[in-house]
């Protein structure tokens, strides 16, 4: 009986965790004042009016770069902190920030000679 309570409290906490994403999703469509008009459904760019097409494709490369910094910010945040208690660390945290460096190097050595980070 006591794995049946273990699981419904996992139960429980996923049927919370849709309500509270939705809830507030719900009340503003509700709730929020709706007044469409030309004006508001035009597109608006910085403050100036749109010449031409406004659906311009970027290329692919720019979201490339914007993934691998965001790689290397996330592996900062969490090296930091393994750096700062370095001397407190037993071998299994060492081991584990150690590979942890491994993969992200191996990923970039990949992206690299994939050529993904070559600017053109």
């Amino acid at each position: 009986m006591a794995v049946l309570n273990e699981w419904a409290f996992i139960g429980v906490f996923f049927a919370v965790a849709w309500v509270f994403p939705v809830l507030p999703i719900l009340g503003a469509r509700i709730l929020a004042p709706h007044k469409p008009n030309p004006l508001k459904q035009s597109t608006y760019e910085c403050g100036v009016e749109t010449v031409g097409d406004t659906w311009v494709q970027f290329k692919v490369q720019y979201y490339i770069y914007g993934l691998v910094f965001l790689v290397f910010d996330v592996e900062i945040v969490l090296l930091f902190p393994w750096a700062l208690a370095y001397n407190q660390l037993d071998l299994f945290a060492f081991g584990a920030g150690f590979l942890f460096i491994f993969l992200l190097a191996d990923a970039l050595i990949y992206a690299w000679r994939k050529g993904a980070l070559e600017w053109l």
